[in-house]
């Protein structure tokens, strides 16, 4: 419990994966007419929201064919005690319940995002790992309908953790990109920067995809390298945190600075510095006097700096 990956967003989770069951169809099938479905309108999970109730991603197989789910495609995700639990696309909903305005029984029918239910707190931290899971796995399914070996048509198997080619015999399974995410320290100060993507006033922790053929470390020194022109000694690992984005794996390590000369890559970047621990520390609190801030506390570049101010860095 102690562990800082469970500080970030996405990274608890109620189910067990139970992965020895994805091959019994039998019982895949069984599970499915009496299970539990989280249901995805396009990439945006549904909820059931009853009389000033929280809002509530879990519906039963009922309620999932009432709104259309399309169990031909439902991935199994896990076992939450003895209760099978399922994702599932559902068809095209009406303007109406698009719109959130659309009554379920005597509940209202509301499809939210991914990442604003993780930062605004919609469901308790374990269920955002089942949300994570199924958002990258329907995503998976919707972009690998065809074999990359032939470009024959494939069909899901295994509960929906691997794709088969009938026509070439290849196998196909979910992938996870994994990307570096590091803050580069030096005494009592560290290095952020913003993207022209992000919101008003935030800095980040620098981040990029590892290469292939690459090591965490390598890819930490290139990325800082290449991004603000640092170059980088030691490298040691904070913490990790699932990113359903479509599904990469953030991989959180600090960096040693071995330079204090920034060169910004303008095509990445827009602006960076950097940053005493005490002005951190106003980030963190929302007070500081430039009016920079933070990514929200369940994103792994907060906790690096959560760590940073806390004296946890280990290099």
């Amino acid at each position: 419990m102690h562990e800082r990956s469970r500080r970030t967003g996405y990274s608890e989770s109620l189910l067990d994966r139970a992965a020895h069951r994805r091959s019994d169809t039998a019982w895949v099938a069984a599970a499915q007419a009496s299970g539990r479905y989280i249901l995805f309108d396009g990439d945006r999970p549904l909820f059931s929201v009853a009389n000033g109730n929280a809002p509530d991603p879990i519906f039963d197989a009922g309620a999932a064919e009432a709104l259309r789910a399309d169990r031909s495609r439902a991935i199994f995700l896990g076992l939450d005690g003895d209760v099978a639990v399922f994702a599932a696309p559902v068809t095209a909903l009406s303007a109406e319940e698009q719109a959130g305005e659309a009554s379920f029984g005597s509940n209202e029918l509301r499809a939210i995002d991914v990442r604003s239910i993780a930062v605004q707190g919609v469901v308790p931290p374990r269920m955002l790992g089942p949300i994570a899971q199924a958002k990258s796995l329907l995503d998976w399914h919707a972009r690998h309908r065809y074999c990359a070996k032939c470009g024959a048509a494939t069909t899901a198997s295994e509960a929906g953790y691997r794709r088969d080619c009938p026509a070439c015999g290849a196998q196909h399974f979910p992938r996870t990109d994994p990307v570096v995410i590091m803050l580069v320290v030096d005494g009592e100060d560290c290095i952020l920067a913003r993207s022209p993507r992000f919101l008003p006033g935030m800095f980040s922790a620098l981040a990029g995809f590892i290469e292939p053929g690459e090591t965490i470390e390598e890819a930490v020194r290139r990325e800082v390298r290449e991004e603000v022109g640092i170059p980088v000694g030691r490298v040691g690992y904070h913490s990790s945190q699932p990113w359903p984005f479509p599904s990469s794996l953030m991989i959180g390590c600090w960096a040693e600075a071995l330079g204090r000369e920034i060169v910004l890559d303008t095509s990445e970047l827009e602006a960076g510095r950097w940053f005493s621990r005490e002005e951190v520390v106003a980030i963190l609190a929302g007070t500081h006097p430039d009016g920079v801030g933070a990514p929200p506390r369940m994103a792994i570049a907060h906790q690096l700096l959560k760590s940073f101010v806390e004296g946890e860095q280990v290099l």
